[in-house]
C-alpha cells in the first residue's frame, strides 16, 4: 500500500489550515498600539501587581500591546488620601514612573467619586469643610503630579440612570456647583492636562442626555472640560451599535473628545435587576449565572470576537472624534467582572486570557485595521 500521497495531502491540508489561523499581520511589530497608533490611543488599567512589575511577562505584554494606562485604583481617595491631611502617594508614584518610563500616555483616576470615598470625606455635613476638602484633595493630587499626567477624569458618576445628579455626600453638602467648583480647581492645579468627565451607562438615552447637559453646564459655568469618558462595561448583546454611535455623535457635537474608558464586554449572564456598573449591586450566586467556571466555549469566543469586531468598526468610523480607548484590565483573571455582580463567577471579558494570552478577539481586532 502506498502511503505517501495521504501523507503529503494530509500535510499540505494541515499546513493550510495552520497558515489560515494566523493574523496577516502577524510579526514584530504585531500589537494593538501599533495596528491603532493613526486612530487613537489603545489602553489598560493597571492594577497594583502591574504597577510593582511582580510578572515580567505581564510587564512586557503590557509595554507592546498599549500605549496608554489608566490607574485601576490606587489613585481612589480612600488610598491616596484615607485620612484627613494625610496622602499616601507610595503606590501612585510607582504607577506614574511605569508609564513614564514605557512611554505612555498617563490618565489618573479618579479626582471626585461617591465610592471608594475616604470615609473622612464621606463624614463631612456642611458645605464649607467640604469645599476646604474638595480644594485640598485636588490641589495637592493635580499639582503633584503636574506636567506628568495626561489626563485626569475629574468627576465619575454623578448621574443617576434618568440623567439626574446623582445623591451624593457632595452634592448634599456642597450642592450642584460641585461639578464645576472641582474642574475649575483641577484647570488650577495643571492647566495643561486634560479634563474628563467619566460614567457608565451613557448609551442609555436619558443618562447620556443628562451628560450632555451636565457638560453644557460646565462650559457654561467657564470650567476647562476636555472630554467625555463612557466606561463602556458592556455585553455580547447590548447596548446596540446605534446607541454606542449617537454617544460619540452626541458628544463631539459639544467640542469635546471622546473616550471608552473602562471597555470590557461580559460574557455571562446579567441578573434582570443589575444596571450600568454600580459597586454597590449584588446578586446571589448560581450555577445559572456562572456557566463557564472551566473554561470559555468557542461558539462564546467566536461571539465575544465578533462583537468586539462590530464595536470597533464604530469607533474607526469615527476614529477623528475618539480620543482614547482604555480596556478595563490586561487579562481575564484581572478583571473586575469575576466578582461583580456575582462574586466568584468566572469571566472573560477581555482581550488576553488567565495566562495572558491573545484570543480570538485580540485577533479580530489586529485583523479589522490591518
Amino acid at each position: 500500500m502506498n502511503i505517501a500521497k495521504p501523507l503529503v495531502l494530509l500535510s499540505a491540508m494541515l499546513l493550510i489550515s495552520s497558515c489560515n489561523s494566523i493574523p496577516k499581520n502577524s510579526g514584530a511589530s504585531l500589537s494593538l498600539k501599533n495596528t491603532y497608533k493613526k486612530d487613537f490611543y489603545i489602553g489598560a488599567a493597571l492594577d497594583t501587581n502591574q504597577i510593582k512589575e511582580t510578572d515580567p511577562m505581564v510587564t512586557d505584554l503590557i509595554a507592546k500591546e498599549f500605549n496608554s494606562i489608566t490607574a485601576e485604583n490606587c489613585m481612589k481617595s480612600m488610598y491616596v488620601h484615607p485620612e484627613k491631611g494625610k496622602f499616601d502617594f507610595k503606590m501612585s508614584d510607582q504607577f506614574v514612573a511605569f508609564g513614564e518610563k514605557k512611554k505612555m500616555l498617563i490618565h489618573g483616576h479618579t479626582l471626585i467619586w461617591h465610592s471608594q470615598l475616604a470615609p473622612w470625606m464621606a463624614q463631612i455635613k456642611d458645605s464649607v469643610t467640604m469645599a476646604e476638602a474638595i480644594t485640598n484633595h485636588i490641589s495637592t493630587i493635580v499639582e503633584k503630579y503636574k506636567g506628568r499626567i495626561n489626563s485626569w477624569d475629574v468627576v465619575n458618576e454623578a448621574l443617576n440612570e434618568d440623567g439626574t445628579l446623582r445623591k451624593t455626600v457632595f452634592l448634599d453638602t456642597y450642592g450642584k456647583d460641585y461639578l464645576s467648583f472641582a474642574f475649575k480647581l483641577a484647570a488650577k492645579a495643571d492647566p495643561k492636562t486634560d479634563l474628563y468627565y467619566n460614567d457608565y451607562n451613557l448609551c442609555n438615552a436619558k443618562k447620556r442626555k443628562g451628560a450632555v447637559e451636565l457638560v453644557k453646564n460646565l462650559q457654561k459655568n467657564g470650567a476647562k472640560i476636555d472630554g467625555v469618558g463612557e466606561q463602556a462595561h458592556w455585553n455580547l448583546t447590548s447596548p446596540s451599535l446605534d446607541e454606542i454611535e449617537k454617544t460619540i455623535l452626541d458628544f463631539a457635537e459639544l467640542g469635546v473628545k471622546v473616550s471608552f474608558t473602562e471597555f470590557d464586554i461580559s460574557v455571562l449572564p446579567n441578573p434582570w435587576d443589575i444596571v450600568g456598573a454600580d459597586i454597590n449591586q449584588r446578586a446571589e450566586a448560581s450555577e445559572k449565572m456562572n456557566p463557564y467556571p472551566n473554561g470559555l466555549p468557542d461558539a462564546i469566543q467566536i461571539q465575544l470576537a465578533a462583537r468586539y469586531e462590530a464595536i470597533f468598526k464604530i469607533f474607526l468610523k469615527h476614529q477623528d472624534k475618539i480620543d482614547r480607548v482604555t480596556f478595563w484590565g490586561v487579562n481575564d483573571k484581572q478583571s473586575w467582572l469575576n466578582d461583580w455582580p456575582i462574586k466568584g463567577r468566572t469571566n472573560y471579558p477581555l482581550l488576553f486570557d488567565r495566562e495572558s494570552k491573545p484570543k480570538k478577539a485580540y485577533y479580530s481586532l489586529i485583523e479589522l485595521n490591518k
